[in-house]
């Protein structure tokens, strides 16, 4: 029998690193003698990257899998409701210009594609306000729950703005407290080989060495066992998504200023400023591209859209971040795979890179291979779906530029076709003659669901053809009553739901 997989090794901490310690401990709880030992090494002196503060609706499992109270998250993370994403000037750069991408499927989306209906109706509203009420909650600054909700539930559906470094905090603490996870604070310094390839132990800087039988590298850029050790090469995908950089800071709230129900990513000249709400502060970031514009300029755009001095810019922290999107060409060789940054990057629109983490972390908790050998098939398999994930979301992000009308020389380069995906530059021709929905001739692994293809496409105003063959009286009749209750429920829980910033005040006054 070939040598069962007792201890899994993860080399780094960060969210990538505790993520995966803590869901693979809560699956495989270390308790018995014979159980799954789970150990993370990681180097006291390496800074969190910061950045990834916004999260889907996944994070609400994945805490829950790890036996975190919700309100314990909330308090020691400063975060708050997240409930979409909301974009602004990325069609015309007007003031009126934007639309939701909300995390609530439009409403009847399990009995009929709606949009059909939507695009035949005359002075039609904005696709995500007239298919979803959580837009006109987004725009009161509404939380998506009570005080007295349940643990992770409420009216709408919802995600959280989160700050990164003390999440990386607050998880450690959990894992080794409550899951079981070992902890070794300290710097690995050499890699030790077996025979066949496979990494036998790692070497620690005060620890000595380290065995396992699964290493998971959570080194951030570094990549010290995908990159470093094994030479697995990253595939850059600067061609396609052009931002490469990234201007930071984190803004004090001002009386005046809500906490806002959505990431709120307002277009620029070479890029797109993320702004992320959190109990405590606002999260203010400048993505673009080095080749359409210069530092100090991208630092200007922050300051005006802040609305600030030189003097009150610089009295906040400004940090510069590379950002350069691209992926590992393998995700798992041998018996190492990488999670989080050491598998790749992707510019923080649509908020996907806790979600990779949450996602690839959990497809390994739920495929524990048992032995080397199950090892060989279950990495392929992995790497087969990891592989077709990325690209999808590539695909998806790609979107968000190629439709706009916008006359700078970064939105008129990424409207070329030589920048785009062949699957999308198909999909857009195919979106013309019909609505995107579920496509079982065209599975690519899909991240993101045909309604999110929708709020993108008809928030930015493509023109998808009236069915020649005419809409089944069942269909109007059901998205005429649906778009009605829509409305309706807007007004029936703008009443009964309190504001971000009350909420959040009551749960950590608790």
């Amino acid at each position: 029998m070939a040598p069962p997989i007792r201890k899994i090794v993860i080399v780094g901490g960060g969210a990538a690193g505790w993520i995966t310690a803590g869901l693979i401990a809560a699956k495989h709880r270390p308790d018995g003698h014979d159980g799954l030992k789970v150990c993370v090494i990681e180097a006291p002196d390496i800074p969190i990257i910061g950045v990834g503060e916004g999260t889907w609706p996944t994070m609400r499992m994945t805490l829950k899998k790890m036996g975190i109270h919700e309100a314990d998250f909330l308090k020691n993370c400063n975060a708050s409701f997240k409930q979409g994403s909301k974009f602004c000037r990325w069609q015309r750069d007007e003031l009126q210009d934007f639309y939701y991408h909300p995390f609530d499927l439009p409403q009847g989306y399990n009995e009929a594609n709606v949009a059909e209906y939507w695009l035949s109706t005359p002075d039609k509203m904005p696709f995500s306000k007239t298919v979803c009420a959580q837009e006109h909650i987004c725009e009161h600054h509404l939380a998506p729950k009570q005080i007295t909700s349940p643990d992770y539930a409420g009216f709408m559906n919802y995600g959280y703005h989160l700050d990164a470094g003390a999440f990386s905090v607050f998880l450690p603490d959990h894992c080794i407290a409550n899951l079981g996870v070992e902890h070794i604070p300290d710097t690995m310094i050499a890699v030790q080989s077996a025979g066949n390839g496979d990494i036998a132990a790692v070497e620690t800087k005060n620890n000595g060495v380290i065995a396992g039988d699964l290493f998971i590298d959570c080194t951030g850029f570094r990549a010290l066992l995908l990159g470093e050790h094994y030479r697995v090469g990253l595939k850059p995908m600067t061609d396609t998504l052009f931002p490469d950089t990234a201007i930071a800071v984190q803004m004090p709230y001002r009386d005046s200023d809500p906490i806002q129900s959505s990431t709120v990513a307002t277009a620029q000249a070479a890029g797109w400023i993320w702004d992320v709400s959190l109990s405590s502060r606002r999260g203010v970031g400048h993505v673009y591209s080095s080749k359409y514009m210069d530092e100090e300029k991208a630092v200007d755009c922050v300051r005006s859209y802040l609305g600030l001095d030189d003097k009150g810019l610089a009295s906040l922290s400004v940090r510069k971040l590379s950002i350069g999107s691209g992926y590992r060409e393998t995700f798992w060789k041998n018996n190492s795979v990488a999670i989080g940054l050491s598998a790749g990057f992707l510019e923080p629109l649509e908020a996907s890179a806790l979600m990779l983490i949450e996602t690839t972390a959990n497809m390994i908790a739920d495929n524990m291979p048992t032995t080397r050998d199950a090892m060989k098939i279950v990495s392929k398999r992995f790497n087969e779906r990891v592989h077709g994930m990325w690209k999808h979301i590539i695909h998806f992000l790609k979107l968000h530029y190629c439709l706009s009308e916008r006359k700078e020389q970064f939105w008129l380069d990424n409207r070329s076709p030589e920048s785009m995906p062949e699957t999308l530059k198909e999909d857009l021709a195919l979106w013309k003659d019909q609505t995107p929905w579920y496509d079982e001739l065209n599975s690519r692994n899909e991240v993101f669901p045909p309604a999110s293809y929708q709020y993108v496409l008809y928030g930015m105003e493509y023109k998808t053809v009236l069915n020649p063959r005419g809409l089944p009286n069942h269909l109007r009749t059901l998205a005429a009553a649906t778009f009605d209750s829509v409305s309706s429920k807007a007004e029936r829980l703008e009443p009964l739901l309190p504001t971000n910033r009350s909420l959040l005040k009551a749960i950590n006054s608790n």
